[in-house]
């Protein structure tokens, strides 16, 4: 740091009054810093996950047949984070030296913001004198600097300084800052909220009705802002963003008929269909939907309610709804031979699981108003479009031995929901 610097009146903004009074060494250091403390953030990890994740939804939806390579890259990348993760939760926690810095550096942030908090309005700035202000911006890099230099009882002993200096010449407008702060946090509660509920939110698949598609344990992303602006609690749809829902979509929807709980099925039906099941075999408007048996002998992993894992023998057929390949169980013998006719309403879809008999869908009430009582599920409860897999602790996976059967299903990764 050199002892001379420049004492002339700061510009507007802290931030620019040290801007305007570091040199290219103390410039290189601050870009390496900042570089540094983003990559050994455990946010880091997550965040290039996502980053990695945006472009990948929009692959796979878009061309079915890119998931064939694109998945397997997916998922290697995706345990390479998840190492760089471990990597960095071990390192930040067993390093002395890490864990001295990171506790004062975290002090030393939040002091830096402080001061810019209070010197950023013009109200402020007009009380305080221009050299203090000089002052406080170059104690501020004395931290900064210290801060680059990776010494930790260098950088506590100069935020000491700048916490006297603060304390000496702002300290009766830091209840201010204290607002500020308050209202800082509340705003990124409110961008957290905005993207849970009207872009992205995960979910849980709960039980087996969605069986082979979605297995049990599996956690899917759930775009929210293709079919519309679904606004809760009164579950409206005021305009569409990229198109309704379609055939073949799988959906997560708030049960109409018990809205305490989610749904996710396959929608079989659009308004204006007529949807009848006969031997298992779906009509719509009159035309059947052609499937194919891959295997009269499929084992599918279920769950009892006390969490027991059991194997159920179910026949798998690829089905084909209206362009849409997707695998389909049916249980043999079945009852009853015929389901229908169900005509679906206007602004409602008609939606069955893949498990077709082990799912309480519209045929069946939605699991509340019981069999032979059809229920639709209206736009406004439609919560958005499963798109992909992004964690599954399910049956067989790693570690099962220690959890009574279930594991991560790393092989689940990244798989597109079809």
């Amino acid at each position: 740091m050199n002892a001379a610097m420049p004492s002339a009146t700061p510009p507007v903004k802290l931030s620019e009054a040290m801007a305007a009074r570091r040199t290219p060494e103390m410039l290189r250091a601050r870009r390496t810093l900042v570089w540094r403390e983003r990559l050994t953030s455990l946010w880091s990890p997550l965040v290039i996950l996502g980053l990695l994740y945006v472009p990948y939804t929009i692959l796979i939806e878009n061309s079915r047949a890119s998931a064939v390579w694109a998945q397997p890259v997916m998922k290697g990348l995706g345990l390479l984070l998840v190492v760089y993760f471990v990597a960095l939760l071990v390192w930040r926690n067993v390093s002395p030296k890490e864990k001295a810095l990171r506790g004062v550096r975290h002090e030393a942030n939040e002091l830096l913001a402080e001061n810019e908090r209070i010197l950023g309005k013009p109200a402020v700035r007009a009380k305080v004198p221009g050299d203090v202000q000089a002052r406080i911006a170059e104690q501020a890099l004395r931290v900064e600097q210290a801060s680059a230099d990776g010494d930790a009882e260098k950088l506590r002993t100069e935020v000491k300084a700048l916490e006297a200096l603060t304390a000496q010449h702002l300290g009766a407008f830091r209840k201010q800052s204290a607002l500020d702060f308050l209202g800082g946090f509340g705003k990124a509660l409110l961008v957290a909220l905005i993207f849970r509920t009207f872009i992205v939110e995960p979910y849980r698949i709960p039980s087996g009705s969605m069986l082979p598609t979605l297995e049990i344990g599996d956690q899917v992303f759930v775009n929210k802002f293709i079919y519309g602006v679904r606004i809760p609690f009164l579950n409206v749809v005021p305009f569409v963003i990229v198109r309704p829902p379609a055939r073949g979509d799988v959906i997560v929807f708030n049960n109409p008929v018990n809205e305490s709980v989610d749904y996710i099925k396959r929608v079989v039906g659009v308004p204006g269909d007529v949807v009848e099941f006969i031997n298992g075999v779906v009509y719509i408007n009159g035309q059947p939907q052609t499937r194919e048996l891959v295997s009269n002998e499929f084992t599918v992993h279920n769950v009892t309610d006390d969490g027991r894992w059991f194997d159920q023998q179910e026949t798998l057929y690829e089905e084909n709804l209206s362009g849409v390949q997707h695998a389909a169980l049916q249980t043999l013998p079945r009852m009853p031979r015929r389901e229908g006719p169900y005509e679906v309403p206007p602004g409602h879809v008609f939606a069955v699981g893949d498990n077709r008999d082990n799912s309480a869908d519209s045929r069946h009430g939605l699991g509340v108003t019981g069999y032979g009582k059809a229920e639709y599920v209206p736009y406004g409860h439609i919560k958005g479009k499963a798109m992909v897999v992004w964690l599954s602790l399910g049956y067989h996976g790693l570690l099962h031995n220690l959890f009574g059967g279930t594991g991560l299903r790393v092989d689940r990764f990244f798989e597109p929901v079809r």
